[in-house]
């Protein structure tokens, strides 16, 4: 194997990826109070968001060590990618890179190069497939990292969540502005900015109309959907997830359409209902 492509596990991986070879995934760990779990093969969504629930408490969630980084980066492989979750959101790129750095100094023929998604969840899947695209086109390490580092600046990411109280009280929403209450059933179309923050697009009122405003927005900020991908990803809402495939369908064509269920760390932030899009 000449290359390998490393994605932290905020990032859902196909059936496919997870038979191609090519693709690693490295587990963040989560916590509802006493309850621990690896984000890994193991993580029931089900029991997950049962413990998310019935607890009065905010769930969090833990980076992967350098250590486990080190060690996802060791074997045959000569091109290594690493693909983390937004540096604005978790440590999971700074434990990557320092990774890499470590990494670099003992096996210094070996090229590695972390990539910060700028985003989360199903833009990282994209990213992760990007990578596997370039690498099968031929193309030099260096022209993998610079034509990925293009597709990370030009990629969106949309969501919208039945409630956004896990985003905040983790603090991943500083820079949001304020919107109407939860009383009035409003619903926030979110995104994120450049750099990987956060950010407010839209809002509707009632999940129909959000998932509805949210195509719009998608529709309206996209352009060349003939020659992209678009990614789904739901959590524990598979009708939701394919009703809004077949909105976007309707009105825009793109080369392909996936849709995951969300993996441990994107469940813990999108809760129960959520849908999130990349693009």
């Amino acid at each position: 194997m000449s290359y390998k492509i490393i994605v932290d596990s905020c990032g859902e991986l196909t059936e496919e990826l997870k038979q191609d070879g090519h693709f690693l995934s490295v587990p963040l760990e989560l916590d509802v109070d006493d309850y621990h779990v690896v984000d890994d093969e193991s993580f029931c969504q089900l029991e997950f968001l049962k413990k998310v629930k019935e607890s009065p408490n905010c769930p969090k969630s833990a980076c992967p060590s350098p250590q486990r980084y080190y060690d996802a980066y060791s074997g045959d492989a000569q091109r290594i990618y690493a693909v983390t979750l937004s540096e604005k959101l978790s440590g999971s790129y700074g434990s990557a890179y320092t990774a890499k750095q470590m990494f670099e100094s003992d096996f210094p023929d070996k090229q590695v190069y972390v990539f910060n998604s700028c985003s989360a969840s199903v833009g990282e899947t994209l990213i992760g497939i990007k990578i596997h695209e370039l690498e099968q086109a031929g193309h030099t390490f260096e022209e993998v990292v610079e034509l990925t580092e293009q597709y990370i600046s030009s990629q969106q990411t949309f969501f919208v969540l039945e409630t956004l109280e896990t985003l905040r009280k983790n603090g991943r929403l500083s820079n949001l502005k304020a919107f109407v209450a939860n009383v009035l059933n409003i619903k926030p179309v979110m995104g994120s900015t450049p750099d990987g923050q956060i950010c407010q697009l839209a809002q509707a009122q009632g999940m129909n109309k959000a998932l509805e405003r949210m195509v719009e927005e998608i529709s309206k900020r996209t352009q060349n959907c003939a020659e992209k991908i678009l990614a789904i990803s739901h959590c524990n809402c598979p009708k939701r997830a394919l009703k809004v495939k077949e909105q976007i369908e309707k009105i825009m064509r793109f080369k392909k359409i996936i849709v995951l269920e969300t993996a441990g760390v994107s469940s813990m932030y999108a809760n129960d209902g959520g849908i999130i899009i990349a693009v």
